[in-house]
């Protein structure tokens, strides 16, 4: 068993730490609040994010030098507008070899930057190579009540993934391994996109067909873009592809689904992530991926309309209309189309 730091005390942080605490594992949970560390300390409760008891071998620091001192492992569970913030900080303590696992999922805007890629720029002595991505259809709530769930581990360097992998997995968190940290992290992000899509549909009051087929166009932009961008397109049909997606487009436990509905519902944008409380991560990767849309001239029309509910105040019945009413096609065209230029 192994001291490891976990950064970020949310929901899903907190849900990680108890996976490793129950595998054994001496957990330093670290938080930018020092009021929450003390709560956690004191009362054993998170209750903010989770309404679960937490484990004696997970200990809160709200000091970061403190919570990584001693650690082989470092999980990094921020929102990704904070990674870079974090990964310098880390960057300035930081003075041992560790195994850098992260576990949040977004794209950067602007820069169009995956997770592992903000981190490899920030930190010293790591590569994108060096990075371990965890991803897959894994609602907190669930996982802390150790409910049967399944993920996948990626890095470029295997040795690091089945680090990662031996450190989380147990008898209800199973771990999986794929080379394609790629195609891993496109998908755990993408899939927020058409969470709120979802959400949307459902806020609208329109049923099941509706949802079907935005969960099953939506994987096929999905996995358009991913292909474009180099991804193995049997990444999308895992666990951090269609599984993820399933997951976060069908549960109340989604915050990106819950964002949609309420916007659905007719809600601003500026109200909803104010009624939300919490980071909703589908929001800023709209702006990633419509920009990386445009660039890798992929079509995602679900994206697109998306985007324009967000940031252009369209009115989401219209999008429907919109989507609904384009020209008469061939359901895999696009996507069969890159897979001959890439193979052939």
């Amino acid at each position: 068993m192994t001291k490891i730091a976990v950064l970020g005390a949310g929901s899903w942080g907190t849900a990680l730490s108890i996976v490793l605490a129950d595998n054994g594992h001496e957990v330093n949970l670290w938080t930018h609040r020092k009021d929450q560390a003390a709560i956690i300390n004191e009362t054993r409760r998170n209750d903010k994010y989770l309404d679960v008891e937490i484990p004696s071998n997970i200990k809160a620091y709200d000091i970061l030098t403190e919570a990584i001192d001693g650690v082989t492992a470092v999980v990094i569970v921020v929102p990704t507008k904070a990674i870079r913030e974090v990964c310098k900080s880390l960057n300035d303590v930081l003075n041992h070899d560790v195994t850098i696992i992260h576990a949040s999922k977004g794209i950067e805007p602007v820069t169009l930057k995956r997770v592992s890629q903000m981190i490899a720029e920030k930190l010293e002595n790591y590569k994108e190579e060096d990075i371990v991505v965890l991803s897959g259809p894994s609602h907190a709530e669930e996982v802390a009540l150790r409910q049967p769930t399944t993920v996948t581990v990626s890095s470029v360097q295997m040795d690091n993934a089945k680090v990662a992998q031996d450190l989380f997995i147990n008898e209800s968190f199973r771990v999986y391994t794929s080379p394609d940290i790629l195609g891993i992290e496109l998908g755990g992000a993408l899939k927020n996109i058409i969470a709120l899509g979802a959400g949307i549909s459902d806020g609208l009051g329109y049923g099941d067909n509706a949802k079907a087929a935005l969960i099953t166009r939506g994987l096929a932009e999905i996995a358009r873009l991913g292909t474009s961008l180099g991804a193995n397109p049997l990444s999308f049909l895992g666990l951090p592809g269609v599984g993820d997606l399933i997951v976060t487009c069908t549960s109340v436990h989604s915050r990106n689904w819950r964002a949609g509905n309420l916007l659905g519902k007719g809600h601003k944008l500026d109200d909803v992530l104010e009624q939300m409380g919490m980071v909703v991560e589908g929001v800023r990767t709209v702006k990633a991926a419509y920009q990386f849309a445009e660039e890798q001239q992929v079509e995602m029309p679900i994206t697109k309309g998306i985007y324009q509910v967000l940031f252009e105040e369209k009115d989401p019945k219209d999008i429907v209309e919109q989507l609904m009413n384009r020209t008469k096609r061939e359901e895999m065209d696009d996507l069969a189309k890159l897979l001959m230029e890439r193979y052939s």
